[in-house]
């Protein structure tokens, strides 16, 4: 079987590829740049090279392939990251109709089930619209808010301080990008599935903001203050980042359209689970880059 992978180099993608690699599988990989990937996968894997908004790139590497892991990839320096992620879903729904791939694993996120609304999410609802639209048999992963993401606020966390538009006190899921990984493998290989399925994926309990401020606290021995701000206030400290206007509303959007009164279609049970706490992750991958 010869499975295709996007986004190899980030978190999910590496971890499937490993996992792949270590399944037996030579799995092809889908690159802009195989310098960013984990060490000794390229020597285990067939690397092709190029862009994922190139429509001829994806097609032709597309080609001859069982399976596709496909990742769209976001890009926040972009004038327009929502433009570009429709664009590139709509490369890869191209080139899985052209080379008939039979069987897709797309990475999406709670939030998706609204359409528009969501910022960014809404470039993964218009992936799950295209690719489900192919013919090919394709599962969509609607993942918790990630653990990693609090690597984007690794200098104020150093500063004491953990900041969002999100209520403190309202639970949402989040998830270890790594167990999204093992699932995204685990049906890859898998045979006995087929038509459309939408399956939730998160982590082993629902999170408040102010119980993560908690958590990082605990496991670090520092103080976190959370700081609820308001949508306009985050609109600024991006601009101010650097971020263009579409970029930094398509990120604050992101919060704004999973608020309210927003619950994820996808109900917890023994099948959407996962098991690595927010506390292991903080331990072993958050606290070690705090002190760094």
């Amino acid at each position: 079987m010869t499975i295709g992978v996007t986004g190899a180099s980030g978190n999910v993608g590496s971890r499937v590829t490993r996992l792949l690699v270590q399944a037996g599988e030579r799995p092809r990989l889908l690159v802009r740049d195989p310098g960013r990937l984990e060490p000794g996968l390229a020597e285990a894997a067939e690397v092709r090279t190029g862009d994922l908004r190139d429509r001829d790139f994806v097609a032709g590497a597309a080609a001859g392939l069982d399976a596709l892991l496909w990742v769209t990839p976001e890009n926040f320096t972009a004038v327009d990251p929502l433009g570009e992620m429709v664009t590139v879903a709509e490369s890869g729904a191209a080139a899985i109709k052209t080379a008939g791939v039979r069987r897709v694993v797309l990475i999406s996120s709670v939030g998706a089930e609204r359409r528009h609304g969501a910022g960014l999410i809404d470039g993964l609802a218009h992936a799950e619209e295209v690719f489900t639209a192919t013919g090919a048999d394709v599962t969509v992963l609607r993942n918790g808010y990630y653990f990693t993401n609090l690597l984007g606020n690794l200098d104020e966390l150093r500063e004491g301080r953990l900041t969002t538009t999100m209520p403190a006190d309202r639970p949402v899921p989040w998830v270890d990008p790594r167990d999204v990984g093992e699932v995204a493998a685990a049906r890859l290989l898998a045979a006995g599935w087929s038509g459309t399925v939408v399956q939730a994926v998160h982590g082993p309990a629902d999170l408040t903001w102010a119980g993560v401020a908690e958590a990082i606290a605990a496991a670090t021995g520092v103080k976190v203050r959370l700081d609820v701000v308001p949508d306009e206030a985050m609109l600024d400290g991006l601009r101010q980042a650097g971020l263009s206007d579409a970029a930094a509303g398509a990120l604050v959007g992101m919060t704004a359209g999973t608020r309210d009164d927003f619950r994820p279609e996808q109900a917890r049970t023994a099948v959407t689970t996962t098991p690595t706490t927010l506390e292991q992750w903080i331990t072993a991958t958050l606290a070690p880059m705090l002190r760094g």
